[in-house]
């Protein structure tokens, strides 16, 4: 007998009767309805969350912020309810949480009284964050609880991107602000180094006419103490001029009664007032040399004042330290000209002295020439010389004044000359003051002028721009190498193979793994095998043939490689249904049981819905060799259009799988064929 005539036997025994056909179909349907309506009900979750109650929750007072009165609270609310990504339900804080204990709600979201508050903080000296409170219930759904998660935080990314993008605006702001502040600085920076330049060379003059003037007190001040150790003996030189102008008034006088002896001793007069007009005309002559010296300091004292006054008006002195100057200064101008007006007197009387003097002689050379009328003018002479003698008793009188005067001079000119010192060395040091900040301006400018560069010059649209940049400065740029349409067709590969083991399962509820009579008749286990193995995988293909039309039609999957993963699908449930036959052929009824064991270990090491590589050690070793994990791999390659030589590779281990199956199932088969017993003929139920 062929494999095809077994096969054809045991399509018949299973269709022999209305039940046999019924309980066929029920078991072939087992895995279009498993596969089915779990990819239904999964087709496409996320896209009905709008449909999940949620409470939210609204307490936020408000906050004011740069004087205008925020509510962030509110805000959110109304983007949200825009947004409707959830069913939100705006209720009370009381109302959320009954809700969600009694399942009204899935989970709340609370936004509390501070929380516009705790978002403007930021602009304060103490900042806090605000929160956002997320509270669930696991009775209601765990997976409602991550969901709460994503929401909340995709609620928290768009405050924080709102609130970022205010906060980045208002800094941006500020740096236009200061780069406006920063651009009126570097102008005054440079207007600084312009005005220190100018100081500098306004300091360096007034140190040059400082010097310039130290150089001139010191040459006045010496000339004054000159003028004071020559006044010294002025008062004795004017008592000695006063005893020779008085011994000559009352010689005259003597001369006047006694005319008689005049002729006589007029040669005698005429030398004696030869010598005292050529002595006075000598005293005139250094009298008037003196006068002039100290009439030229006088006149130069309005000049170095006005001077020093210019001098003291460029220089960085206080008021009270210019005024204190000018005292000093003024007390020595006016003791110059105190001595000055007495010796100016004390010359007139000398120059006068000395004309008086030179009449008298040029009397007596005229009494010597012309005794006879030298008597009428000895009365002349007389009073002449009375003058005289008044004259320099005046001088003697005033000769003291004079010398205090002189020497007073000489004292305020050395305090003058001191004064001038200083101030050439504080105008000296103002100058290097002056190059120092002219310096530091320079440096402040440029230094100012770099740092505006460096400040963005941005007009307000770019700012804007800037601030929306700042706030959320990564944009996700997702690109798939493959992509499922949605979550069911992320699923399907999983549960496609889960089907098909399923499927193949229950067939072996009704199909003989065997025909043992065939088997006991014939001797060929080759055969029997081969039809024993043919027949649920023949069904098995069907069964795959029909979820395949389930996925793409009635679900809409997209498949990118139709007819691959058919044929892979089918591979898949035939490599299910040669690994199952072996169970049975060796174990019996407990190899069918073992198939179900088998099925929940697959169910968890395949990675059908989390990366395997999150498995336990112990299961990651095995997703790696049982056939589930390659079906579902196969499956995903084909169906999302990815890499083909993985699909290879994972056909290649379905058939190494096929391929051991059937050999162990014919080696079983073999063991039957030499060791028969009436228990193999007639099973029992348990096997």
């Amino acid at each position: 007998m062929k494999i095809y005539h077994l096969v054809a036997s045991e399509l018949k025994r299973l269709t022999a009767t209305g039940m046999a056909k019924l309980a066929l179909v029920a078991l072939m349907l087992v895995p279009v309805l498993y596969a089915g309506l779990y990819l239904w009900a999964n087709n496409d979750p996320y896209g009905n969350l709008k449909d999940v109650p949620v409470a939210l929750v609204v307490e936020d007072t408000g906050a004011t912020l740069d004087g205008k009165a925020v509510n962030y609270g509110d805000e959110v609310r109304d983007q949200l309810l825009d947004d409707a990504s959830v069913g939100w339900q705006v209720t009370s804080a009381a109302d959320a949480e009954s809700g969600v204990r009694d399942g009204k709600f899935d989970f709340i979201l609370t936004l509390g009284p501070d929380f516009s508050s705790a978002l403007t903080s930021a602009s304060g000296n103490e900042p806090q964050q605000a929160v956002v409170q997320l509270t669930t219930n696991d009775t209601n759904s765990f997976l409602a609880t991550t969901i709460a998660g994503q929401v909340a935080e995709k609620v928290r990314a768009s405050i924080t991107e709102r609130v970022g993008k205010e906060a980045a605006l208002k800094l941006l702001d500020g740096f236009a602000t200061v780069r406006t502040n920063l651009t009126q600085a570097v102008d005054g920076a440079g207007q600084l180094a312009d005005g220190a330049g100018t100081a500098e060379s306004g300091a360096q003059q007034l140190a040059a006419g400082a010097g310039t003037a130290n150089i001139g007190a010191l040459q006045l001040n010496d000339g004054l103490q000159q003028l004071a150790a020559g006044s010294a003996d002025l008062p004795a030189k004017s008592a000695q001029l006063n005893d020779g102008a008085q011994a000559l008034s009352t010689g005259l006088q003597s001369a006047q009664a006694q005319t008689a002896d005049l002729p006589a001793q007029t040669a005698a007069l005429n030398d004696g007032a030869q010598q005292v007009a050529a002595g006075n005309a000598q005293l005139a002559q250094v009298a008037g040399g003196f006068a002039t010296q100290v009439q030229d300091a006088a006149d130069e004292v309005p000049a170095a004042r006005a001077q020093i006054v210019a001098l003291l008006d460029a220089s960085t002195l206080t008021p009270e330290q210019k005024a204190a100057v000018l005292a000093q200064l003024d007390q020595v101008g006016a003791a110059i000209d105190a001595g000055n007006t007495a010796v100016q007197n004390a010359n007139a009387d000398v120059s006068r002295l000395a004309a008086g003097s030179q009449q008298v002689a040029d009397g007596t050379q005229q009494l010597a020439d012309k005794t006879p009328a030298l008597a009428s003018g000895i009365g002349q002479l007389a009073g002449g010389a009375a003058q005289l003698a008044a004259g320099t008793q005046q001088l003697a009188d005033q000769a003291p004044t004079l010398a205090a005067g002189i020497a007073s001079a000489a004292s305020g000119s050395s305090q003058l000359s001191g004064g001038i010192t200083q101030l050439a060395q504080g105008s000296s040091e103002l100058a290097n003051g002056l190059t120092a900040l002219d310096t530091g301006a320079g440096t402040l400018r440029d230094g100012l002028a770099t740092g505006l560069d460096d400040v963005p010059n941005q007009t307000a649209d770019q700012r804007e721009a800037a601030a929306q940049t700042i706030s959320d400065p990564v944009a996700l740029d997702t690109s798939a190498v493959t992509k499922a349409t949605n979550y069911g067709a992320g699923i399907a590969p999983f549960f496609i193979s889960l089907s098909a083991w399923i499927g193949i399962y229950a067939l072996f509820l009704i199909v003989k793994p065997l025909s043992r009579r065939a088997l006991t008749a014939f001797k060929r286990p080759l055969t029997v095998t081969t039809a024993g193995w043919a027949t649920p995988a023949l069904l098995g293909a069907l069964q795959m043939v029909v979820v395949f039309g389930i996925v793409t039609l009635a679900l809409g999957y997209e498949v990118q490689h139709g007819w691959g993963m058919l044929g892979f699908i089918a591979l898949t449930s035939a490599t299910f249904a040669s690994i199952i036959l072996a169970l049975n052929i060796l174990l019996g009824s407990v190899g069918q049981f073992l198939g179900l064991v088998l099925m929940v270990l697959q169910l968890v090491t395949a990675g059908g819905t989390f990366p395997w590589q999150t498995l336990p050690g112990p299961l990651q070793a095995l997703h790696t060799v049982l056939p589930m994990s390659h079906a579902v791999d196969g499956i995903r390659q084909l169906m999302y259009g990815g890499n083909l030589d993985l699909a290879a590779g994972d056909v290649g281990v379905l058939l190494l799988w096929l391929v051991s199956a059937l050999l162990v199932s014919y080696l079983g088969a073999s063991r039957m064929t030499r060791h028969r017993t009436l228990r193999d003929l007639r099973p029992s139920l348990i096997g």
